[in-house]
C-alpha cells in the first residue's frame, strides 16, 4: 500500500472519529425519535441527510460517506439490517450507523431504501488517467481466472448498476470505493466474497478498478 493511500486512510479514520465524537448527542436524539414510524422523507431528513446529502437526494458531499441516490433497495435494506444488529463493525458503521439503525423497524428500513433508490442517479467522471481506467475495465469485466478472481460484473453488473442485494457502484465516490476495497482486504469490513477477491488483488489492480468504477 503506497504512502498516499496510507495518508488517506489515516485522514479518513481521524475525520470519522472527530465527527463521531461531535455527533454522540445527535445520535442519541435519533435513537429516541426513530422508534416512531415517520414518513420516509421525514426520517431521511432527521437521520440521514447530514451524511448522505443535505437536500435528501442521497448525494453525499463528503467522499467519506457513500452516495445512496439510485442505490438498489435490496442492498440498502440488507445493510441497514446489518447495522441494526451490529453485524458490521467497520469504523463508519460503529461511529454512525449502529446508533442510527438500532431503533429502525423493518417498515422504516424498507421505506428509506425505496426513498433513496428512487432518487436520480449520479454519473461518473472521465478518468484523468485513461490507461489506468482501461486496465481497470479489463479487471472489472474479466477478473483474473488464473488467480481465482471473479469479474466484478458477476455481482455489480456490466455498468456498475448492481444486482439484487449487491450494490450499485456507478456514480459512487472514488475515495469511498478505494477505502472500502482496502478495508475488505484487511478484514476491517466483513464480506467473504469481497475479502476473497481483494486479498488476491495487487495495489495497482485495486487502483485501476477504482479508477474505472469512478467513470461509470
Amino acid at each position: 500500500m503506497d504512502g498516499l493511500l496510507m495518508k488517506k486512510l489515516t485522514s479518513y479514520s481521524l475525520t470519522v472519529a472527530a465527527i463521531a465524537i461531535a455527533s454522540i448527542g445527535v445520535r442519541d436524539v435519533h435513537s429516541a425519535t426513530l422508534v416512531v414510524p415517520p414518513d420516509p422523507s421525514t426520517l431521511v431528513s432527521a437521520a440521514c441527510s447530514k451524511c448522505h446529502g443535505v437536500s435528501g437526494n442521497g448525494v453525499s458531499i463528503s467522499p467519506l460517506f457513500p452516495v445512496l441516490a439510485a442505490q438498489l433497495p435490496g442492498y440498502i435494506e440488507a445493510e441497514l439490517k446489518l447495522f441494526r444488529i451490529r453485524g458490521r463493525s467497520d469504523p463508519r458503521a460503529r461511529a454512525f450507523m449502529w446508533g442510527i439503525a438500532r431503533g429502525l423497524t423493518d417498515e422504516q428500513i424498507k421505506g428509506v431504501a425505496q426513498y433513496f433508490s428512487s432518487q436520480p442517479p449520479v454519473k461518473g467522471n472521465a478518468s484523468s488517467t485513461p490507461a489506468l481506467a482501461d486496465k481497470g475495465k479489463l479487471m472489472y469485466e474479466n477478473g483474473a481466472p488464473a488467480r481465482d478472481i471473479e469479474a466484478c460484473t458477476v455481482c455489480h453488473g456490466h455498468s456498475g448498476e448492481g444486482i439484487n442485494t449487491q450494490p450499485r457502484l456507478a456514480g459512487q465516490h472514488r475515495d469511498y470505493v478505494e477505502v472500502e476495497m482496502y478495508q475488505y482486504r484487511s478484514g476491517v469490513r466483513e464480506n467473504k466474497v469481497m475479502q476473497h477477491v481483494t486479498q488476491k488483488m495487487t495495489d495497482d489492480e485495486i487502483a485501476a478498478v477504482v479508477d474505472y468504477v469512478s467513470t461509470l
